[in-house]
């Protein structure tokens, strides 16, 4: 059983998180939106490249290149074509049922809200700043299931994973959606952290409280 210190330093709100897409996604996808020369672009004009060869396309075809081109090997056509019609009119990336797909969706969502000046849902992403410091035993690098069991004593009882997996945040049993529910988790230090997810999943409001303590027991596994 570890304690643990934890201080939430800063949420912030992003419309975007910075380094999803890599330039050789950008070249594969002007490709798919025949723009065959992404390859010899200016790196630095490929974004813009490719919000101009999308808007040629419209919004329900463009969604579903994106979509085939990101979840094509997860998703059947029908699937594909279903979620690009409705991410025109509902935040598809926070409502849908695959927990581990949301966050390629919002990513995909996002793509789109700029390449079409809104005509998407424009969804938002927390990057919550956070430092978690054992007070007994040896620092260990942590995981999205112990980082949200952790930061359970400073949600609200409004907060959406509370209220979806009370036990699973709250009791000493798996919580393996939490690797779906946390899209990114960085350390340098294994004390101070950076987590990316929804702000379905956690925003400003979900805070109770900013520094507190918590209790890391050893998850046991159910035979």
């Amino acid at each position: 059983m570890m304690n643990y210190q934890i201080v939430i330093k800063n949420i912030d709100t992003v419309n975007e998180v910075e380094g999803y897409w890599s330039d050789q996604d950008f070249i594969q996808l002007l490709g798919k939106f025949n723009y065959p020369d992404g390859a010899t672009a200016e790196k630095s004009s490929l974004p813009e490249l490719l919000e101009m060869a999308i808007s040629d396309y419209e919004p329900n075809e463009a969604a579903a290149i994106v979509l085939d081109y990101k979840l094509g090997n997860q998703l059947s056509e029908g699937q594909i074509e279903q979620i690009s019609n409705n991410m025109l009119i509902d935040k598809v990336c926070e409502e849908y049922p695959e927990i581990h797909m949301q966050g390629t969706l919002f990513h995909v969502n996002q793509l789109l809200f700029k390449a079409y000046n809104g005509k998407f849902p424009n969804a938002k992403a927390s990057v919550v700043h956070f430092s978690m410091t054992p007070t007994n035993g040896d620092l260990r690098k942590l995981t999205a299931e112990n980082v949200l069991k952790l930061l359970n004593n400073g949600l609200s009882d409004r907060n959406l994973i509370k209220r979806l997996f009370e036990s699973q945040i709250s009791q000493n049993i798996p919580f393996p959606e939490a690797e779906a529910i946390i899209w990114e988790l960085t350390t340098e230090d294994n004390v101070n952290y950076d987590l990316v997810t929804s702000e379905n999943w956690i925003n400003k409001e979900d805070i109770n409280e900013y520094e507190f303590e918590s209790v890391l027991e050893e998850v046991e596994d159910v035979a």
